[in-house]
């Protein structure tokens, strides 16, 4: 049965950019003066955001950017990342937000997948981009680092020499705005591509909405911007309503979040399970840490489980409501509500987006039942850049396939029940067991492996892989630590198995697949 929630009016003209309303709009408004970011010990107005956007725009012009044309950044989380957005979207071209943690051979497939022309990126992520030769990588004609430049490479400060001034390029609510990758089955990611109205429909239904935000808010979010949630929580939600965000470059760490926020005092605190479940762990000298300038904790990225919910709001006074969103559909569109949340549930639908659940054959399913979750909703991406069948498979017309497994309880709440394929979601972050399983049988000493999800001690999903040894191995604590080494020394620290298991052989299916339910049938039944 579809579920529809009474919608707000979303009107975007024919004619928009996304950049002009997010930063532009408050300075002709008188809000020029606000307070947009607060980074360590720099404050950036409005007015500073718009002119400094301005000359980033007027710079990549100057460098041949032209509409349409794509720009990668791969920018830690500080100001120079809100110029650089805004500033290629005032253009007509397209940014795309980066993993920050990724290897070399990602970006080099994410620079030829989009033809990125120019690449913005922090001084600490060089090397990642350094190491991939040059022929390599046919279309990117400009590296521009914010920081001191290297050879070959144009500093960020000669972006922000540029004239102050800028016309805007006139482009209309349907055009492209910017991309977000998302993970795939294969380990390749997707180019999903938002349009310039998409923005605006997450603010009014979930920001405003759900959240009340206002321009008294503010902001810190532990989810980095090159996440869709992130990209939300700390940018195009507090530029919407004219608020403050609270931008931290460094690691998330316990000490480094509870500093940030007894430091700027946000009013709405963005985070992930797993994070949680970190800053509970961890304990201060002396009086608690100070958490009383929230007024909402929001949490996103896999499911929030009922006893971290507990824990915090027992330990804090602070109420955490947890959601689902995804990549495509940009923001959250299932959450819990201030004073109603169902601990363990996703929450009621956001109003803006409708829902169905439905079984293999495409058929609504009862209230009680697990099925696969679809969405309709006007943030959804357009498509998958340059993934046709991908589209097709994910799209259908105003629906989109989220690839979760859900129920929905008689009074309206959705509970998560896993995936519709075998991703894993590790820190928020999707993974493909198929590149954690690539990357152990680049091991000399392993023939083959299988990677699931476990869960750990507070209930979040990390990678195991049950591991094959090649002949004349011998299975070993001291060899399982080295193949998480090795892992975590060719991908992405997060994408490591927290246990390893050897077996002699793994469960297959009759054409030689292998049998990743049958893996976790077994892991469940060893804990």
């Amino acid at each position: 049965m579809e579920r529809q929630a009474a919608a707000p009016t979303v009107s975007v003209p024919d004619q928009f950019n996304i950049a002009d309303y997010l930063v532009d709009r408050h300075v002709r408004e008188g809000r020029g003066g606000r307070t947009a970011i607060l980074c360590g010990d720099e404050a950036v107005t409005y007015a500073q955001v718009a002119e400094r956007s301005n000359r980033v725009g007027n710079g990549l012009r100057s460098l041949g950017v032209r509409r349409e044309e794509r720009v990668m950044l791969l920018l830690l989380d500080t100001p120079a990342f809100a110029y650089s957005f805004f500033g290629a979207q005032k253009v007509g071209a397209v940014p795309i937000p980066t993993n920050t943690l990724l290897k070399s051979q990602d970006y080099r497939y994410m620079l030829n997948d989009s033809r990125a022309t120019v690449a913005i990126v922090s001084e600490p992520l060089v090397p990642q981009l350094a190491a991939i030769p040059r022929h390599e990588l046919p279309y990117l004609q400009h590296l521009v680092i914010d920081g001191a430049p290297t050879a070959g490479g144009i500093g960020f400060d000669q972006l922000l020499a540029a004239e102050p001034t800028l016309e805007l390029e006139p482009t209309g609510k349907d055009d492209a705005a910017f991309w977000l990758y998302s993970s795939g089955t294969t380990g390749f990611p997707k180019g999903a591509v938002h349009l310039h109205h998409d923005i605006v429909h997450t603010v009014m239904c979930y920001a405003q909405g759900i959240l009340g935000m206002t321009a008294a808010d503010r902001t810190f979010s532990v989810a980095k911007l090159f996440f869709a949630y992130g990209l939300g929580n700390a940018l195009t939600f507090p530029f919407a309503v004219g608020a403050t965000t609270i931008l931290w470059p460094g690691p998330p760490t316990p000490p480094n979040v509870y500093g940030q926020i007894e430091r700027h005092k946000p009013t709405l605190f963005f985070s992930v399970p797993t994070n949680y479940g970190q800053l509970l762990a961890h304990k201060g000298e002396g009086a608690d840490f100070d958490l009383s300038s929230i007024r909402q904790a929001v949490s996103a990225g896999e499911a929030l489980p009922k006893a971290l919910y507990e824990r915090f709001r027992d330990r804090f006074g602070v109420e955490i409501l947890d959601g689902i969103g995804s990549t495509e559909i940009l923001h959250i569109f299932i959450s819990n509500r201030s004073g109603r949340a169902r601990p363990g549930s996703a929450g009621e639908l956001v109003p803006g987006y409708e829902a169905r659940i439905v079984d293999e054959t495409g058929q609504d399913v009862p209230d009680g039942t697990v099925g696969n979750l679809m969405i309709k909703g006007d943030s959804t991406c357009a498509y998958y850049w340059n993934k046709h069948e991908r589209t097709k498979d994910t799209i259908e017309g105003h629906w989109i396939r989220t690839g979760d497994k859900f129920s929905r309880d008689a009074d309206g709440y959705y509970w998560y029940a896993g995936r519709a394929d075998d991703m894993l979601k590790v820190g928020g972050i999707w993974v493909s067991p198929v590149e954690i399983e690539n990357t152990l049988v680049e091991h000399p000493a392993v023939q083959e492996a299988g990677v699931i999800g476990r869960r750990d001690a507070d209930d979040l999903e990390k990678p195991m892989a049950y591991v094959v040894l090649a002949a004349g191995q011998q299975p070993s604590a001291e060899l399982a630590r080295e193949l998480q080494d090795f892992v975590r020394s060719k991908i992405a620290e997060y994408k490591r198995p927290r246990w390893i298991e050897f077996v002699e052989a793994l469960p297959k299916t009759a054409t030689g697949k292998t049998q990743r339910f049958k893996l976790r049938q077994a892991a469940s039944e060893a804990v």
